[in-house]
């Protein structure tokens, strides 16, 4: 097998697999090894067995740009991305201070807003959020956990280092993607795995329940959970359903929830079944049409004040994109410093806020070297890449950050980390060929914080593109948490 690797030169990303001189990395020297001895016409022929494989467990997604929905298998690379434990274990330790830190910023903006008093943060523009629920104000999750699951996408720079891309906290998707592929991976190369002792992630399932039940808002009795989907229609569909199964829990739509006397049933075949912890995977303005938008079919209403009585827990909970909004991303080491008393230890990718008419300034003298946001947007929708945008974009960005400021930020734009990934020319042999990668770590805030070991790795497959998500061309591999002493050939 070929590997294109493109020529050393100052200012390229970091390739994670090889090094400047062309030589693996030591935690990547059994795999590329593997992998350049393998006829290239057998790694493509696994590719595709991959791909049918895929196929038949029903991988999909649903791409909002199709007019009719139409599901797509996930496109998967074969080529694992290796990470050491060395490596791997400060990122655990900075996903999980930081999603505590978020969990205590939540807690306080809907409850004293002590941050506010103290002008870390300020407080107009927290409230003034198209994420803040003026609904959860005084609503307090058992332990003040607002955020059980979370997905924070983490890019690595060009000295090595991971930064912090932004956070998901309100729905954060993908994690069957990481699941599923692992499955993939143990049929294809179930020597390599075994070998190099990767950490394994079939685990999840069971302690994303365990992390349900210890919301329920009644320890004594066995809790019901249940999963709210929008349906077959959203993007994330296979998702619900795959963790509705590996779960073993019920998974339901709106029509099939009712609340009573501030509690929340199911309909069932033999009647009404009260639901503990609701496990929603429906935005904040669908969940209950009493109290956000009233021609909502896909909540239940009723479900806020079932929540207030303290009758039903739901994760996440509501008013946690206010916690994500990528405004308040900028705020988040401070939060840290202040909630926890600690210094960060994941670093975040500068972020400026276009509200501040100083930044605003800056940005706009230099445009296109920004990576441009909407600060409430999410999966990649509505971002410019200056450098890779047309003119006429540029000017378009312009005028929509002049007329809402407060509706952007700019950040730099990071030289994305690129792993080899096989690609297959034309009518040429298949290659390997460097592509931009990210990391979406997933993080379960329970009695005890849980981190999947990896996460998903998103790679855009598209020469030079630096858009990984799966609604704008991207695929995603296996990520593969190694011990130091395994990897080495």
């Amino acid at each position: 097998m070929q590997y294109r690797q493109a020529p050393a030169i100052a200012g390229l990303p970091m390739n994670e697999m090889f090094e400047t001189a062309g030589n693996p990395r030591p935690e990547c020297a059994r795999v590329a090894s593997y992998l350049l001895t393998m006829d290239s016409r057998r790694l493509l022929e696994l590719g595709a067995r991959a791909h049918l494989m895929f196929q038949e467990m029903g991988v999909t997604f649903n791409h909002y740009g199709d007019a009719e929905g139409t599901e797509r298998i996930f496109p998967f690379d074969p080529v694992p991305r290796i990470i050491p434990a060395s490596v791997w274990e400060p990122i655990e330790a900075g996903l999980i201070q930081r999603v505590r830190a978020l969990n205590a910023f939540l807690a306080d903006v809907y409850g004293e807003g002590v941050i506010f008093k103290e002008g870390l943060i300020p407080r107009e523009m927290v409230v003034g959020s198209a994420q803040f629920r003026h609904a959860a104000v005084g609503i307090r999750p058992r332990d003040d956990r607002f955020v059980s699951i979370a997905g924070i996408d983490l890019v690595r720079g060009a000295d090595g280092r991971f930064l912090v891309l932004e956070d998901n906290l309100r729905t954060p998707s993908g994690v069957s993607y990481v699941l599923q592929n692992r499955v993939v991976m143990r049929r294809l190369f179930p020597e390599l795995l075994r070998a190099l002792e990767v950490r394994s992630v079939e685990q999840y399932p069971a302690d994303l329940l365990a992390c349900l039940k210890e919301l329920a808002p009644n320890p004594e009795r066995d809790p019901v959970v249940a999963i709210l989907t929008p349906g077959p229609y959203n993007s994330a569909f296979y998702e619900h359903v795959f963790l509705s199964q590996q779960m073993g829990v019920e998974l339901v739509e709106g029509r099939d929830l009712i609340c009573a006397d501030h509690k929340l049933f199911m309909k069932t075949i033999y009647g009404l079944r009260r639901v503990d912890v609701l496990y929603r995977r429906v935005d904040d303005d669908y969940l209950d049409p009493v109290v956000f938008r009233p021609d909502s079919l896909l909540g239940v209403a009723g479900l806020t004040a079932a929540i207030r009585a303290g009758n039903v827990a739901v994760a996440n909970a509501i008013g946690t994109g206010v916690a994500d909004d990528k405004a308040t991303f900028a705020y988040t080491p401070a939060m840290i410093r202040f909630y926890l008393n600690e210094e960060p230890l994941l670093p975040i990718v500068e972020t400026y806020l276009l509200r501040d008419p100083d930044q605003r300034e800056v940005v706009l003298k230099d445009l296109d070297r920004y990576v441009i946001k909407p600060t409430g947007a999410s999966g990649g929708y509505g971002v410019i890449i200056g450098p890779k945008a047309s003119d006429a974009e540029l000017a378009q960005a312009r005028a929509r950050i002049m007329r809402d400021p407060a509706g952007y930020i700019a950040q730099p734009v990071v030289q994305l980390s690129v792993h080899p990934t096989l690609m297959a020319e034309g009518e040429g042999a298949p290659c390997l060929a460097p592509r931009h990668v990210d990391l979406r770590p997933f993080v379960l805030m329970g009695a005890r914080p849980r981190v999947l070991a990896g996460g998903l790795t998103r790679v855009a497959l598209r020469e030079g593109s630096l858009i990984v998500n799966s609604s704008q061309g991207g695929g995603s591999k296996d990520t593969w948490v190694v011990e130091e002493g395994c990897s080495v050939a």
